[in-house]
Protein backbone atom coordinates (compact mmCIF):
# COMPACT_ATOMS: atom_id res chain seq x y z
CA UNK A 1 0.00 0.00 0.00
CA UNK A 2 3.03 2.30 0.98
CA UNK A 3 4.45 1.36 -2.51
CA UNK A 4 1.41 1.95 -4.18
CA UNK A 5 0.84 5.60 -2.75
CA UNK A 6 4.94 6.56 -3.43
CA UNK A 7 3.95 5.97 -7.37
CA UNK A 8 1.14 7.71 -7.18
CA UNK A 9 2.62 10.92 -5.68
CA UNK A 10 5.39 10.73 -8.31
CA UNK A 11 2.75 10.26 -10.93
CA UNK A 12 1.19 13.79 -9.55
CA UNK A 13 4.55 15.21 -9.17
CA UNK A 14 5.50 14.51 -12.99
CA UNK A 15 2.20 15.45 -13.79
CA UNK A 16 2.92 18.84 -12.11
CA UNK A 17 5.89 19.41 -14.04
CA UNK A 18 5.18 18.65 -17.17
CA UNK A 19 2.34 21.20 -16.60
CA UNK A 20 5.20 23.76 -15.52
CA UNK A 21 7.21 22.65 -19.09
CA UNK A 22 4.17 23.34 -21.08
CA UNK A 23 2.64 26.49 -19.37
CA UNK A 24 3.85 28.22 -22.22
CA UNK A 25 1.67 26.71 -24.68
CA UNK A 26 -0.03 29.49 -26.30
CA UNK A 27 -3.01 27.50 -27.08
CA UNK A 28 -6.23 28.16 -24.90
CA UNK A 29 -7.99 25.08 -25.53
CA UNK A 30 -5.89 22.90 -23.59
CA UNK A 31 -5.43 25.30 -21.00
CA UNK A 32 -9.32 24.93 -20.42
CA UNK A 33 -8.91 20.68 -20.40
CA UNK A 34 -5.79 21.37 -17.53
CA UNK A 35 -8.94 23.22 -15.78
CA UNK A 36 -10.49 19.80 -15.23
CA UNK A 37 -7.28 17.90 -13.93
CA UNK A 38 -6.45 20.14 -11.14
CA UNK A 39 -9.59 19.43 -8.94
CA UNK A 40 -8.43 15.73 -9.82
CA UNK A 41 -4.39 16.36 -9.14
CA UNK A 42 -5.14 18.02 -5.83
CA UNK A 43 -8.02 15.45 -4.29
CA UNK A 44 -5.28 12.69 -5.07
CA UNK A 45 -2.72 14.71 -3.18
CA UNK A 46 -4.74 15.13 -0.33
CA UNK A 47 -5.83 11.29 0.01
CA UNK A 48 -1.99 10.55 0.04
CA UNK A 49 -1.14 13.31 3.06
CA UNK A 50 -4.63 11.88 4.77
CA UNK A 51 -2.92 8.29 4.58
CA UNK A 52 0.14 9.29 5.62
CA UNK A 53 -1.13 11.07 8.40
CA UNK A 54 -3.23 7.70 9.71
CA UNK A 55 -0.03 6.26 9.73
CA UNK A 56 1.71 8.42 12.04
CA UNK A 57 -1.26 8.25 14.01
CA UNK A 58 -1.00 4.02 13.95
CA UNK A 59 2.47 4.34 15.07
CA UNK A 60 1.88 6.60 17.82
CA UNK A 61 3.99 9.22 16.63
CA UNK A 62 1.32 11.87 16.71
CA UNK A 63 -2.16 12.10 19.03
CA UNK A 64 -5.40 12.45 17.37
CA UNK A 65 -6.06 15.47 18.30
CA UNK A 66 -3.02 16.63 16.51
CA UNK A 67 -3.98 14.26 13.93
CA UNK A 68 -7.28 16.30 13.41
CA UNK A 69 -5.29 19.61 13.16
CA UNK A 70 -3.13 17.96 10.06
CA UNK A 71 -6.12 16.53 7.96
CA UNK A 72 -7.82 20.07 8.61
CA UNK A 73 -4.69 22.11 7.21
CA UNK A 74 -3.98 19.65 4.53
CA UNK A 75 -7.59 20.20 2.99
CA UNK A 76 -8.03 23.85 3.68
CA UNK A 77 -4.42 23.88 1.74
CA UNK A 78 -5.21 21.45 -1.40
CA UNK A 79 -8.64 23.31 -1.30
CA UNK A 80 -6.67 26.99 -1.88
CA UNK A 81 -4.46 25.09 -4.16
CA UNK A 82 -7.53 24.00 -6.56
CA UNK A 83 -9.05 27.73 -6.29
CA UNK A 84 -5.72 29.33 -7.23
CA UNK A 85 -4.39 27.21 -9.85
CA UNK A 86 -7.93 27.66 -11.49
CA UNK A 87 -7.94 31.20 -11.53
CA UNK A 88 -4.91 31.61 -12.75
CA UNK A 89 -5.84 29.53 -15.86
CA UNK A 90 -8.69 31.50 -16.03
CA UNK A 91 -7.31 34.77 -16.14
CA UNK A 92 -4.62 33.22 -19.14
CA UNK A 93 -7.33 31.30 -21.03
CA UNK A 94 -9.37 35.14 -21.39
CA UNK A 95 -6.05 36.67 -22.07
CA UNK A 96 -5.26 34.29 -24.93
CA UNK A 97 -8.96 34.37 -25.71
CA UNK A 98 -9.17 38.09 -25.89
CA UNK A 99 -5.43 38.37 -28.27
CA UNK A 100 -6.41 35.44 -30.32
CA UNK A 101 -4.18 32.77 -29.02
CA UNK A 102 -0.86 36.10 -28.89
CA UNK A 103 0.46 37.77 -26.00
CA UNK A 104 3.35 39.79 -25.61
CA UNK A 105 5.62 37.99 -22.74
CA UNK A 106 7.83 40.06 -20.61
CA UNK A 107 11.16 38.44 -19.64
CA UNK A 108 12.58 40.10 -16.49
CA UNK A 109 15.97 39.07 -16.82
CA UNK A 110 18.61 40.01 -19.16
CA UNK A 111 16.20 43.43 -19.52
CA UNK A 112 18.08 47.05 -20.23
CA UNK A 113 16.63 50.38 -18.90
CA UNK A 114 18.47 53.39 -20.70
CA UNK A 115 22.43 52.58 -20.26
CA UNK A 116 21.66 49.99 -17.39
CA UNK A 117 21.40 46.17 -18.02
CA UNK A 118 19.96 43.53 -15.52
CA UNK A 119 20.92 39.79 -15.07
CA UNK A 120 18.57 37.75 -12.78
CA UNK A 121 16.82 34.54 -12.21
CA UNK A 122 13.35 34.10 -11.43
CA UNK A 123 12.07 30.96 -9.52
CA UNK A 124 8.27 30.53 -9.13
CA UNK A 125 8.23 34.55 -9.84
CA UNK A 126 10.04 35.61 -7.18
CA UNK A 127 13.63 36.95 -7.79
CA UNK A 128 15.90 34.21 -6.62
CA UNK A 129 19.30 36.56 -7.52
CA UNK A 130 19.64 39.99 -9.75
CA UNK A 131 22.13 42.16 -10.10
CA UNK A 132 22.38 45.59 -12.55
CA UNK A 133 25.56 46.88 -14.51
CA UNK A 134 26.34 49.64 -16.55
CA UNK A 135 27.10 49.46 -20.01
CA UNK A 136 30.17 49.72 -20.95
CA UNK A 137 30.80 51.35 -24.27
CA UNK A 138 33.80 49.91 -26.30
CA UNK A 139 35.31 52.65 -28.33
CA UNK A 140 37.33 51.54 -31.30
CA UNK A 141 40.28 53.63 -31.65
CA UNK A 142 41.16 55.31 -35.14
CA UNK A 143 44.70 54.62 -35.00
CA UNK A 144 46.84 51.92 -32.88
CA UNK A 145 50.54 52.78 -32.62
CA UNK A 146 51.38 50.25 -30.01
CA UNK A 147 50.62 46.34 -30.21
CA UNK A 148 52.39 43.05 -28.16
CA UNK A 149 53.16 39.98 -29.16
CA UNK A 150 54.03 36.82 -26.94
CA UNK A 151 57.81 35.81 -27.97
CA UNK A 152 59.49 32.32 -27.91
CA UNK A 153 63.16 31.54 -29.37
CA UNK A 154 65.01 28.18 -29.16
CA UNK A 155 68.33 27.10 -30.81
CA UNK A 156 71.89 25.91 -31.27
CA UNK A 157 73.81 27.26 -27.71
CA UNK A 158 77.65 28.09 -27.65
CA UNK A 159 80.66 30.06 -26.37
CA UNK A 160 83.44 32.05 -28.33
CA UNK A 161 86.51 31.70 -26.65
CA UNK A 162 89.67 34.60 -27.65
CA UNK A 163 92.30 32.72 -29.90
CA UNK A 164 89.93 30.08 -30.76
CA UNK A 165 87.25 29.36 -33.61
CA UNK A 166 83.77 28.07 -33.23
CA UNK A 167 85.08 24.58 -34.61
CA UNK A 168 88.06 24.40 -31.87
CA UNK A 169 84.72 25.22 -28.82
CA UNK A 170 85.05 22.88 -25.76
CA UNK A 171 81.05 22.27 -26.02
CA UNK A 172 79.15 20.18 -28.41
CA UNK A 173 77.28 21.87 -31.28
CA UNK A 174 74.51 19.92 -31.06
CA UNK A 175 74.30 19.35 -27.67
CA UNK A 176 74.59 22.60 -26.37
CA UNK A 177 71.43 24.59 -26.60
CA UNK A 178 69.59 27.75 -25.77
CA UNK A 179 65.47 28.91 -25.17
CA UNK A 180 63.88 32.12 -24.64
CA UNK A 181 60.55 33.18 -23.83
CA UNK A 182 59.04 36.71 -23.10
CA UNK A 183 56.58 39.65 -24.33
CA UNK A 184 57.29 42.50 -25.66
CA UNK A 185 55.51 45.58 -26.80
CA UNK A 186 56.12 47.13 -30.31
CA UNK A 187 55.73 51.06 -31.06
CA UNK A 188 55.56 52.67 -34.62
CA UNK A 189 57.89 55.43 -34.36
CA UNK A 190 56.59 57.90 -36.71
CA UNK A 191 53.08 58.87 -37.40
CA UNK A 192 52.40 58.30 -40.72
CA UNK A 193 54.53 55.36 -41.28
CA UNK A 194 55.07 52.42 -40.10
CA UNK A 195 58.46 51.37 -41.41
CA UNK A 196 60.35 51.99 -38.61
CA UNK A 197 59.51 50.65 -35.38
CA UNK A 198 60.46 50.13 -31.91
CA UNK A 199 60.41 46.64 -30.18
CA UNK A 200 60.72 46.87 -26.29
CA UNK A 201 60.04 43.53 -23.17
CA UNK A 202 61.24 40.82 -20.93
CA UNK A 203 62.53 37.73 -21.50
CA UNK A 204 63.45 34.60 -19.89
CA UNK A 205 66.59 32.85 -20.79
CA UNK A 206 68.17 29.76 -20.82
CA UNK A 207 71.83 29.11 -21.95
CA UNK A 208 73.01 25.81 -21.94
CA UNK A 209 76.54 24.41 -22.68
CA UNK A 210 77.55 20.55 -22.62
CA UNK A 211 81.07 19.82 -22.78
CA UNK A 212 82.73 17.16 -24.84
CA UNK A 213 84.66 14.05 -23.65
CA UNK A 214 84.51 13.10 -20.18
CA UNK A 215 84.23 16.74 -18.98
CA UNK A 216 82.63 18.80 -16.37
CA UNK A 217 83.07 21.87 -14.56
CA UNK A 218 85.01 22.09 -11.65
CA UNK A 219 85.51 25.15 -9.11
CA UNK A 220 89.83 25.62 -8.63
CA UNK A 221 90.89 28.87 -6.46
CA UNK A 222 87.27 30.13 -7.60
CA UNK A 223 87.24 29.87 -10.69
CA UNK A 224 84.85 27.72 -12.75
CA UNK A 225 87.52 25.17 -15.57
CA UNK A 226 86.69 22.29 -17.31
CA UNK A 227 88.15 19.13 -15.94
CA UNK A 228 88.32 15.12 -16.22
CA UNK A 229 85.58 13.65 -14.36
CA UNK A 230 86.67 10.63 -12.65
CA UNK A 231 83.48 8.44 -13.40
CA UNK A 232 81.95 8.06 -17.47
CA UNK A 233 79.77 10.59 -17.80
CA UNK A 234 76.40 9.66 -19.91
CA UNK A 235 75.31 13.82 -19.29
CA UNK A 236 76.94 17.26 -18.60
CA UNK A 237 75.25 20.60 -18.42
CA UNK A 238 76.33 23.81 -17.43
CA UNK A 239 72.88 26.04 -17.37
CA UNK A 240 72.25 29.69 -16.95
CA UNK A 241 68.93 31.21 -16.29
CA UNK A 242 69.26 35.37 -17.10
CA UNK A 243 66.74 37.75 -17.10
CA UNK A 244 66.89 40.45 -19.73
CA UNK A 245 64.91 43.42 -21.09
CA UNK A 246 65.73 43.52 -24.81
CA UNK A 247 65.49 46.52 -26.93
CA UNK A 248 65.31 46.62 -30.70
CA UNK A 249 64.96 48.53 -34.03
CA UNK A 250 62.15 46.86 -36.16
CA UNK A 251 62.57 47.76 -40.10
CA UNK A 252 59.95 46.26 -42.74
CA UNK A 253 56.93 47.16 -45.16
CA UNK A 254 53.66 46.76 -43.64
CA UNK A 255 49.91 46.99 -45.18
CA UNK A 256 47.72 49.50 -44.16
CA UNK A 257 44.16 48.22 -43.92
CA UNK A 258 41.85 51.35 -43.23
CA UNK A 259 38.04 50.64 -42.62
CA UNK A 260 35.09 53.14 -41.72
CA UNK A 261 36.38 54.27 -38.02
CA UNK A 262 39.60 52.76 -37.97
CA UNK A 263 43.17 51.94 -39.85
CA UNK A 264 45.72 49.65 -38.95
CA UNK A 265 49.18 48.41 -40.12
CA UNK A 266 49.44 44.85 -40.56
CA UNK A 267 52.87 42.74 -40.60
CA UNK A 268 51.43 39.60 -41.77
CA UNK A 269 53.89 37.93 -44.44
CA UNK A 270 55.86 40.97 -44.30
CA UNK A 271 60.22 41.02 -44.39
CA UNK A 272 61.34 42.04 -40.71
CA UNK A 273 64.70 42.71 -39.71
CA UNK A 274 65.53 44.10 -36.28
CA UNK A 275 68.98 44.92 -34.36
CA UNK A 276 69.33 46.18 -30.91
CA UNK A 277 70.58 44.66 -27.67
CA UNK A 278 69.41 43.54 -24.30
CA UNK A 279 70.87 43.91 -20.75
CA UNK A 280 70.16 42.33 -17.79
CA UNK A 281 70.61 39.83 -14.46
CA UNK A 282 71.92 35.74 -13.94
CA UNK A 283 69.42 34.64 -11.85
CA UNK A 284 71.16 31.17 -11.32
CA UNK A 285 73.58 28.83 -12.52
CA UNK A 286 73.52 24.83 -11.87
CA UNK A 287 75.22 21.85 -13.73
CA UNK A 288 73.38 18.67 -14.13
CA UNK A 289 75.47 15.15 -13.90
CA UNK A 290 74.54 12.14 -15.39
CA UNK A 291 77.01 9.47 -14.65
CA UNK A 292 77.63 5.42 -13.51
CA UNK A 293 79.01 4.67 -10.09
CA UNK A 294 79.73 0.96 -9.45
CA UNK A 295 76.67 -0.04 -11.18
CA UNK A 296 74.56 2.19 -9.56
CA UNK A 297 73.29 5.55 -11.91
CA UNK A 298 73.46 8.68 -10.37
CA UNK A 299 72.31 11.98 -10.96
CA UNK A 300 73.38 14.82 -9.69
CA UNK A 301 72.45 18.51 -9.56
CA UNK A 302 74.77 21.36 -8.16
CA UNK A 303 74.04 24.78 -7.65
CA UNK A 304 76.28 27.09 -7.52
CA UNK A 305 78.08 30.38 -8.26
CA UNK A 306 80.50 28.99 -11.03
CA UNK A 307 81.71 32.65 -11.02
CA UNK A 308 79.41 33.41 -13.46
CA UNK A 309 78.54 37.12 -14.38
CA UNK A 310 76.19 38.45 -12.57
CA UNK A 311 75.17 41.26 -15.22
CA UNK A 312 73.92 40.21 -18.78
CA UNK A 313 74.30 42.19 -21.94
CA UNK A 314 74.98 42.12 -25.39
CA UNK A 315 73.97 42.43 -28.66
CA UNK A 316 71.25 40.57 -31.19
CA UNK A 317 68.72 40.78 -34.25
CA UNK A 318 66.76 39.05 -35.93
CA UNK A 319 65.12 38.92 -39.60
CA UNK A 320 62.35 37.08 -41.34
CA UNK A 321 58.68 37.06 -42.38
CA UNK A 322 55.57 37.28 -40.69
CA UNK A 323 56.32 35.97 -37.17
CA UNK A 324 59.19 33.05 -38.01
CA UNK A 325 62.48 34.53 -37.73
CA UNK A 326 66.07 33.13 -37.84
CA UNK A 327 67.47 35.11 -34.45
CA UNK A 328 71.29 35.60 -33.60
CA UNK A 329 72.46 37.16 -29.61
CA UNK A 330 75.70 37.80 -28.47
CA UNK A 331 76.65 38.46 -24.82
CA UNK A 332 79.37 41.85 -24.59
CA UNK A 333 79.88 40.30 -21.17
CA UNK A 334 82.51 37.67 -20.10
CA UNK A 335 80.92 33.85 -19.25
CA UNK A 336 82.92 33.54 -16.33
CA UNK A 337 84.24 36.60 -14.01
CA UNK A 338 87.88 37.43 -13.64
CA UNK A 339 89.04 34.24 -15.85
CA UNK A 340 92.13 33.94 -17.36
CA UNK A 341 90.69 33.30 -21.07
CA UNK A 342 86.96 34.86 -21.37
CA UNK A 343 84.70 33.22 -23.30
CA UNK A 344 81.07 34.98 -24.54
CA UNK A 345 77.89 33.26 -25.00
CA UNK A 346 76.66 33.27 -28.56
CA UNK A 347 73.15 31.47 -30.17
CA UNK A 348 71.65 31.43 -33.16
CA UNK A 349 68.03 29.77 -33.86
CA UNK A 350 64.78 30.52 -34.42
CA UNK A 351 62.62 33.13 -33.08
CA UNK A 352 58.99 33.29 -33.20
CA UNK A 353 56.66 36.19 -32.63
CA UNK A 354 52.86 34.86 -31.84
Amino acid sequence: MRTLNIFVLLVLLFSLFAQQVCAQDTSYEVLKERKSQITFQEKEALKIEIESINRRLDNNDISKEEAIILKEAAAKKRALNIENRIAILENKTSLLERNDGKTLILIEADTIHGDKIRFGVDINGKPAFSFTSKKRKREIKYDRRTYSDFVMAIGLNNTLIDGQSLEDSPYKVGGSRFFEMGWQWRTRVFKNSNFLRLNYGFSFQYNGLKPKGNQYFAINDGQAELAEFEYSLKKSKLRMDNLVFPVHLEFGPSKRREKENSFRYSLQNQFRIGVGGYGGFNLGTSQKLKYNRAGENVKDKLKRGYNTTDFVYGISGYIGFDGVLLYVKYDLNPLFKDAAIEQHNISLGLRFDL
